[in-house]
């Protein structure tokens, strides 16, 4: 037989699925000829859906190189390097493909895949645009598309390129997960639902549908329903993080810390989260004097909030090494516990061990009884606040009342849990109080478009850091916030605040009541129905003005 015989038979192989017997012919073409340059590409493509991607890079880089001219060669090197996260070597290999065959849809929608992991939204936007006027029934390019358009915060767009996409393949299942998650997002739960009911019908074992599902039903409120469809989409895919992490979410809020902690864990295994050390993680043991590094994740709150652990940390042992980010460091260098304070991206000192910040609850077995919720544990520095009483000068006669109204526009809950400033506005019109403005970044322009704007003194641009807003808030009676940063500064300096709660509010805040053992003097405002601010702000502006009479007969 010869080697092009061979290569034929492997072929059939290979196409039928026999790749055991297309992969044992292809070893013995090699065995003759090294540079056979179709077994070493046709190797590398059973290595790669094996999943063995140093392998399946090796065999057809070989390939390129033997042969340059083979658009198809490029193309599944470029799928390799996407699996192996090295998203520019991808594009690239892209890029050559479609020098040798520029009118291929596929090689344009691999294309998008690459500049989309690396955050070129509009340049992937481009590539699938391309692989769809090349191909206008390319379903997978429009859902991807779709999924594209979504990040970059075109919902209508995205909406109706996934409906596309489905319609071009009503047996695309992953499609109808596009589409799900884009309608979610969208703010169409149900019919979200029914998107994933689809894909479900498609591939009734598919992980992926039960996650979201499991999402959906976290966020309209149904959180048994939501725990048992994570539960599903795990017991499908034991090793799925983010279904994993979800149900985490959902068994934290409410109020399962047992079960929820362990699986809270999987956030350090969904991409671009996880951090590798070679010193071992603390297991919450006795370290006699050893270095523990307690290093921040996540958002600014999660910092504050947390970092209540450092001072159970070192009465164990810990000498305790802080890393956090560069706007906190001033105002936690003076929290219980910590010896040493790195910011974020510096060269770490060193240490013995380490723990991720938000593993500390579950380090420490915490439960909703014996969650440490002494205050103040944070502390402005008294120099700033001498600062701040100069700025805001002698005169009480009125309440002084702290307003937050916008988180990180990053966080993906950002458009349930903020406010707009107007719909605060009933608010002002409350007599007896003088509303400041801790409001800084994104959202606090919104001040200038009020037109009773000058109802809200603001000294923002005197707020260089944490530390200066921990300064003002000694000097407010009251905090009113969102879900933000704001509402967990104020609550770690002791300072009384009102936080204002979505429907189905962050796991931390659990699903009833006013009061949060994390924060002895933080007063929880809930909405009663999904995206019921207003009634939210009626009762905040009633309690207000009891506390300001009461303070005015004081």
């Amino acid at each position: 037989m010869t080697i092009s015989e061979a290569v034929g038979l492997a072929l059939q192989h290979h196409h039928a699925g026999r790749l055991a017997e297309a992969e044992a012919i292809y070893r013995q073409v090699l065995a003759v000829d090294p540079n056979e340059e179709n077994s070493l590409h046709l190797l590398g493509e059973i290595a790669l859906r094996r999943g063995q991607l140093e392998d399946a890079a090796g065999l057809m880089s070989r390939a390129v190189a033997i042969n340059p001219g083979v658009a198809e060669y490029y193309n599944n090197l470029a799928l390799v390097r996407t699996g192996q996260g090295k998203h520019e070597e991808a594009a690239e290999a892209c890029r050559r493909a479609l020098e040798l065959k520029p009118d291929s849809p596929e090689i344009h929608n691999n294309l998008g895949n690459a500049l989309r992991d690396q955050g070129r939204l509009e340049e992937a936007i481009a590539a699938y645009r391309s692989a769809i006027r090349y191909r206008p029934d390319y379903a997978g390019a429009h859902s991807n598309l779709g999924m594209v358009l979504r990040a970059c915060g075109r919902m209508e767009e995205a909406v109706a390129v996934c409906r596309m996409a489905v319609q071009l393949d009503r047996n695309f299942a992953e499609a109808y997960i596009n589409l799900g998650t884009v309608l979610h997002d969208h703010g169409q739960p149900g019919a979200a639902m029914d998107a994933y009911r689809m894909a479900l019908q498609i591939k009734p074992d598919l992980a992926e549908a039960y996650n979201n599902i499991g999402d959906v039903l976290l966020t309209i409120g149904r959180i048994d329903e939501a725990i048992t469809a994570f539960d599903r989409a795990i017991e499908l895919k034991p090793g799925y993080e983010e279904a994993k992490f979800n149900c985490s979410l959902s068994l934290l809020l409410r109020g399962d810390f047992a079960r929820g902690w362990p699986l809270y864990e999987a956030r350090r295994g969904l991409v671009g989260k996880r951090r590798e050390f070679s010193q071992p993680t603390w297991d919450g043991g006795l370290v006699n004097g050893r270095r523990l590094l307690i290093h921040a994740e996540q958002g600014l709150g999660d910092s504050m909030q947390f970092i209540r652990y450092a001072e159970l940390a070192s009465a164990r042992g810990a000498q305790v090494i802080l890393e956090c980010q560069e706007g906190l460091i001033e105002l936690l260098r003076g929290a219980k516990g910590v010896g040493e304070i790195v910011k974020a991206g510096d060269p770490l000192p060193p240490f013995d061990l380490q723990v991720p910040m938000l593993s500390q609850p579950m380090v420490f077995k915490t439960t909703l009884e014996n969650i440490p919720g002494e205050v103040p544990y944070l502390f402005a520095d008294p120099g700033r606040g001498a600062a701040w009483r100069d700025r805001l000068g002698s005169d009480k006669s009125r309440l002084r009342v702290g307003l937050a109204w916008a988180g990180n526009p990053e966080h993906r809950h950002h458009r349930i849990r903020d406010i707009a400033l107007e719909t605060l506005r009933p608010l002002l019109g409350v007599n007896g109080i003088a509303f400041f403005s801790v409001q800084v970044g994104s959202g606090s322009e919104q001040i200038h478009r009020l037109p009773d704007a000058a109802a809200i003194i603001d000294h923002t641009e005197h707020l260089q850091d944490f530390a200066d807003t921990a300064a003002l808030m000694m000097e407010l009676d009251l905090i009113i916030s969102v879900d933000t940063a704001v509402a967990h500064l104020a609550g770690a300096l002791g300072r009384p605040v009102w936080t204002l709660l979505p429907f189905v509010p962050d796991w931390r805040w659990g699903l009833e009541g006013e009061e949060t053992p994390w924060y002895p003097t933080m007063r929880l405002f809930r909405q009663p129905t999904r995206g019921d601010w207003d009634s939210v702000i009626r009762r905040v502006a009633k309690e207000l003005a009891i506390r300001a009479q009461r303070a005015f007969k004081k």
